[in-house]
């Protein structure tokens, strides 16, 4: 088993596209209509034929609900993994993203981490895994 798409809920699917694609970098792979809504899948620069995150319609009032649950209790929807995180911490500030605080230092039980808000009605945490531990 192989996670190969994640869902990011979102209230806008073109400011989401946006944002996603335009300011921090992914990859559009698909973006088709889909009933009502489109069929928008991402992937990393890294990994263009990797894992993708699709921007899913919170067109539910109980998508919104939990969307809305979420944020007002600032717990991240998901995480992105990056190599270096003060870089893109300075490279997104620098973009206009909004971080909820400084990136944490990380310790033995804990990898470096930070929480913007991707202005799609989501906290997102990026993280750094520690050299020794990354695979690849």
């Amino acid at each position: 088993m192989r996670v190969t798409l994640l869902s990011i809920i979102v209230g806008d699917q073109d400011h989401a596209l946006s944002f996603y694609r335009d300011v921090l970098g992914f990859i559009e792979k698909e973006n088709v209509p889909a009933g009502g809504a489109r069929w928008i899948t991402l992937a990393s620069p890294l990994e263009p034929d990797g894992a993708r995150i699709s921007l899913e319609p919170n067109a539910f009032p109980f998508v919104k609900d939990f969307q809305a649950a979420l944020k007002e209790n600032g717990i991240p929807l998901t995480a992105f993994q990056v190599d270096d995180l003060d870089s893109e911490y300075a490279r997104l500030t620098a973009a206009g993203v909004v971080f909820k605080g400084p990136a944490t230092s990380g310790d033995a039980a804990m990898p470096k981490m930070a929480t913007f808000d991707d202005s799609c009605g989501n906290f997102i945490m990026l993280y750094e895994t520690p050299k020794e531990a990354r695979h690849g």
